[in-house]
């Protein structure tokens, strides 16, 4: 409607969104903020997609899920809806059973958490994997949901092995568990769980806004809510506030904030685009402030490594362990 000053390109060509003009086959795609020339390709979960001619064209392998919970009660859902819940008790992490009258449960995997640190946090110390689950066990787990439950199930074949610092246990119906032995679990499903599953890593639909869904359920917005109600137990207490260690114990706030900070340094820059180190930044500090009765850099290690496990996940290799911060010494000298 009016003359804008500025540059234009030539008819027949288009701007490549850094300055120059390139004809429609070889427009770049953008992604995370970053451009990519035409040809390039990027992994997105499992899928490769091809950059051409200003789109992305993705292969559509069905992916594994993956649920995380690491340090001081902080989720990570297979929809990748991030969040935090301090509760103390045992709580279901994801099943299948989810209370429809027709379905058979196969698997259940329960987090223990306790308390760690005097500021009221929680950490998860022990995981129970029930697999082959049986009626009554079903009935136990599912809090005496009151629907016809399955008949006694077969055992599931499981194998267990140990890879660096974790233990890895696969069972043949598409179930992994991956966990530190500390803090750190990774719960992976194959794509016939999709939609199928329940529990505080969400219903693995490929939709984050519905993950609150209670054990009645139900939708919700409070996280509280939503993880009160799959306590394995009525007799442990609601969570009824956000804990936050670092207002309680401010003069571990500096120290805090200083050590979490290479999330947003330049270490990890090649992964900023791919990953968003916010949360990373926020779960690190706030564990940082939290453990204070003892294990204060496995706290911090555990939140670091979280976001560099995300940022392998996207392809950008970070190598931030040093002799001096988080060190695996056979790994760093090897």
């Amino acid at each position: 409607t009016e003359c804008v000053s500025g540059c234009v390109c030539p008819e027949g060509l288009f701007d490549d969104g850094r300055g120059g003009c390139v004809e429609q086959k070889d427009c770049p795609c953008i992604h995370n903020n970053e451009w990519y020339s035409s040809g390039a390709k990027i992994k997105v979960d499992c899928n490769t997609c091809t950059c051409q001619k200003g789109l992305w064209q993705c292969t559509d392998d069905v992916c594994y899920g993956t649920c995380m919970i690491y340090g001081s009660g902080h989720y990570n859902t297979f929809d990748g809806k991030f969040y935090d819940f301090d509760g103390s008790c045992e709580y279901v992490a994801a099943q299948d059973f989810c209370g429809d009258k027709n379905s058979s449960g196969s698997f259940s995997i329960i987090t223990e958490n306790v308390p760690c640190g005097t500021t009221g946090v929680t950490c998860s110390k022990a995981i129970k994997m029930f697999l082959g689950v049986s009626s009554q066990m079903m009935k136990t787990l599912s809090n005496r949901i009151a629907t016809p439950l399955p008949a006694i199930l077969e055992v599931i074949p499981k194998f267990e092995l140990t890879v660096g610092l974790y233990l890895v246990i696969e069972a043949s119906n598409g179930v992994m568990l991956i966990w530190d032995k500390k803090t750190t679990v990774f719960i992976k499903l194959s794509p016939d769980y999709k939609g199928k599953v329940c529990g505080l890593c969400g219903n693995f639909d490929d939709k984050a806004n519905n993950d609150f869904t209670t054990r009645n359920g139900l939708q919700e917005t409070n996280p509280l809510n939503f993880g009160n109600s799959w306590k394995q137990s009525p007799m442990c207490p609601d969570v009824t506030q956000e804990v936050k260690p670092c207002d309680l114990k401010p003069h571990r706030k500096s120290w805090a904030e200083k050590e979490c900070s290479i999330i947003q340094s330049d270490v990890f820059k090649i992964c900023h685009s791919k990953v968003n180190p916010l949360p990373f930044y926020e779960a690190c500090v706030h564990d940082a402030c939290s453990c204070d009765s003892g294990g204060d850099c496995e706290c911090f290690c555990s939140a670091v490594a979280a976001y560099a496990q995300e940022c392998i996940k996207a392809e950008a290799c970070v190598f931030w362990r040093t002799p001096d911060i988080c060190p695996i010494f056979c790994d760093y000298y090897n």
